[in-house]
C-alpha cells in the first residue's frame, strides 16, 4: 500500500509503444484498447499517413500510420503492429481513432518531475508534436501530444472519412 501510494503524486500513467527503433507515450486516459493489427479498408483520397478503417464491433473507426504521420516510411504490419485504440474530445462528440504502431512495450508511471521539454532538434519528428522528454534508466521516452500530431483538421478529415465508409 505504501509503494502505490509513493508512485501516486505527481505521477501519470502512460502507455509506452515503439514507432521504429523509437520509444513513445501518451497519457493511458486517452487509450481505450489496444488491438492487433488486422482487416484495415482502404479510404480513397485520404492522405498518404491514413492506413484507412476499421469496423471495431459495428463502430467505423479510421486508422493512421504514426511512422508516416512523423514523415517516414509507411508501417509494413508483421507480428507485433498493433492498432491502439484512443479517444479524443473535440467539444461537442468523442473521436475514435486507431494509431498503427510497432509494438506496444508498457505501461509506465511518469513523474511530472522527469519530463523534460522537448529538443529543438534531433528527436526525429516535428517537436510541436512532443509534449516533452521522460527521462529513465533507459534513456528517455517521447511523451507525444496527441492533439498536436493529430490536428484538429486531421481528425474531423477521420472523422469524416469513418462515417462516409
Amino acid at each position: 500500500m505504501d509503494n502505490l501510494q509513493a508512485a501516486a503524486p505527481g505521477a501519470v500513467q502512460h502507455l509506452s509503444f515503439r514507432v521504429r527503433q523509437a520509444r513513445y507515450a501518451l497519457p493511458i486516459e486517452l487509450v481505450r484498447e489496444i488491438i492487433e493489427y488486422g482487416q484495415v479498408t482502404a479510404v480513397p483520397m485520404m492522405p498518404g499517413f491514413i492506413h484507412g478503417v476499421i469496423n471495431l464491433r459495428g463502430n467505423v473507426v479510421p486508422v493512421l500510420d504514426l511512422a508516416a504521420r512523423f514523415g517516414m516510411p509507411r508501417s509494413v504490419p508483421n507480428k507485433r503492429t498493433c492498432i491502439v485504440i484512443i479517444e479524443l474530445d473535440l467539444g461537442d462528440t468523442q473521436q475514435r481513432t486507431g494509431l498503427v504502431v510497432d509494438a506496444v512495450d508498457a505501461v509506465l508511471d511518469i513523474e511530472a518531475a522527469s519530463i523534460e521539454p522537448a529538443p529543438p532538434f534531433g528527436a526525429g519528428i516535428r517537436t510541436e508534436f512532443i509534449a516533452g522528454m521522460a527521462r529513465d534508466e533507459a534513456g528517455f521516452t517521447i511523451v507525444l501530444d496527441v492533439r498536436r500530431a493529430l490536428s484538429l483538421d486531421d481528425i474531423r478529415q477521420l472523422g469524416l472519412a469513418a462515417q462516409a465508409g
